[in-house]
């Protein structure tokens, strides 16, 4: 029993530095790179509040986060600490709705990649260069955990030194160093006012970047694999979120400065357009070229997820068992495959069925990550009481203003459902997602039925 135990143990081969990485490279994505042009379009130059209030919401998570992973050293996913915190049935809906996130993810970066790919050789088939692109990276994460911390360290790393590099190049344009013309901070108000769609568009703009900045949790899912220990995974996910933040909101800001809000294009990558103005001609094929990195990124990122979450899962008798089971390379590599074959299939109903399946799949992803934060937000406050009465030692790293922080994030996270409720754009969204969540919290009920007629629960 110890042998098949020690045999189901995920190897310890990433460093702090891929951690690290494999954070950012969750989370900074092609949402940055070009789907900030839909808050900026819609919002104005308020939309770096917009962005600050949605990035201060998830550092709450991973406040949150990071207090129950120190003070429980031996739990280190947060499907875990939903389990620990509120119930066998929190953490298998947790576990599956992040697989299930993720798996959409794969499809929508897979497509994403190959139809830059397909800019530059149009003789393949967007489908055919999205296989392609899958198939690899499958390979990448099926070597090893170390081979995929390094490709993604790498990854990451360009997109950072990217975005760092964007905001030094637009800081000195607007301050004029560069500008022909002086500093260009004018466009924070000219074109309409800072908010010319109202203080009320800020709020529901929360509703629209949230998700381009969730990702950082992906820290405490590799900390399984990681040589560090709890605490410094813990600490590091608060200031790489805190780092992601910073990038984030003073990128758009430099955006806002340099271009006038009311030109940027939805769907077009408002770097590249903020490059061109500062009279970088070459613009759009630099930044074809980092979102493709991105996007790599991103899928890279997501295969490693969804297959690590599936291990958790199992571990737990909520997935086959077979996927705890680890290949010689000590990689879940059942789970990596059976993530990638779903994927396989979104990305096919992308060709087949793009307006019913496909559009289904997206909208069904747009409101479940709220949905796990509210349970990990509900584990937090009831795990702290525990610990306060029975160990308060181990509360090494507390939740800000508890418990009004942690009220005030579920009351944020709660406010941004509503305004998608209110909103036709994201209603159906909503509704997509809340369909989802029922139908896995249908098959928990269905397991358990199944265990009890069996007598295995």
């Amino acid at each position: 029993m110890d042998e098949d135990r020690a045999a189901d143990q995920l190897s310890r081969a990433l460093k702090a530095r891929h951690v690290s990485m494999i954070t950012f490279g969750g989370i900074i994505g092609a949402g940055l790179f070009v789907g900030s042009s839909t808050a900026i379009s819609t919002i104005g130059p308020a939309a770096v509040v917009s962005y600050a209030l949605a990035g201060f919401l998830v550092l709450l998570v991973m406040r949150m986060i990071s207090e129950m992973a120190m003070a429980m050293p031996g739990v280190q996913t947060f499907p875990a600490f939903a389990r620990e915190g509120v119930g066998a049935w929190a953490g298998y809906l947790v576990g599956w709705l992040y697989w299930y996130f993720w798996v959409v993810v794969i499809a929508v970066e897979a497509i994403a990649g190959a139809k830059i790919i397909n800019s530059w050789f149009p003789q393949f088939e967007v489908w055919q260069i999205g296989v392609t692109l899958m198939a690899l990276l499958t390979a990448v994460n099926l070597l090893s955990a170390r081979s995929y911390g390094e490709f993604e360290f790498w990854f990451a790393s360009t997109k950072v030194i990217a975005v760092i590099a964007f905001i030094v190049i637009a800081a000195a344009y607007a301050f004029g160093i560069t500008s022909p013309g002086g500093s260009t901070f004018a466009n924070l108000t000219a074109h309409g006012g800072f908010a010319p769609a109202g203080v009320t568009a800020i709020f529901a703009g929360v509703a629209t970047t949230i998700f381009s900045l969730c990702g950082a949790e992906i820290a405490t899912l590799a900390a399984a694999e990681s040589d560090e220990g709890a605490q410094t995974i813990a600490r590091m996910t608060i200031s790489v979120s805190i780092r992601i933040l910073v990038f984030f909101v003073l990128s758009i800001l430099m955006i806002v400065s340099v271009v006038p809000w009311n030109q940027i294009v939805v769907g077009v990558s408002p770097f590249a357009h903020a490059l061109r103005v500062m009279g970088y001609p070459a613009a759009d094929m630099v930044m074809d070229g980092i979102v493709l990195v991105a996007v790599l990124s991103c899928l890279n990122s997501g295969i490693y997820i969804t297959s690590r979450a599936m291990f958790g899962l199992a571990q737990n008798g909520d997935a086959p068992k077979a996927c705890v089971r680890l290949s010689k390379a000590r990689v879940p590599a059942r789970a990596i495959l059976i993530a990638s074959l779903f994927s396989y299939g979104a990305l096919a109903a992308s060709i087949l069925s793009p307006d019913r399946v496909f559009n289904f799949l997206i909208n069904s992803s747009g409101a479940i990550m709220l949905f796990i934060y509210l349970l990990i937000a509900w584990a937090q406050l009831r795990l702290r009481g525990q610990f306060e009465a029975e160990a308060p030692d181990a509360l090494k790293l507390r939740m800000w203003f508890h418990p009004y922080g942690t009220w005030a994030a579920m009351a944020g996270m709660a406010g941004v459902i509503a305004l998608m409720g209110l909103s036709p754009g994201h209603r159906v969204e909503l509704w997509a997602s809340i369909a989802v969540t029922c139908g896995f919290m249908a098959g928990y009920a269905a397991k358990l039925w199944f265990a009890r007629r069996t007598g295995t629960g």
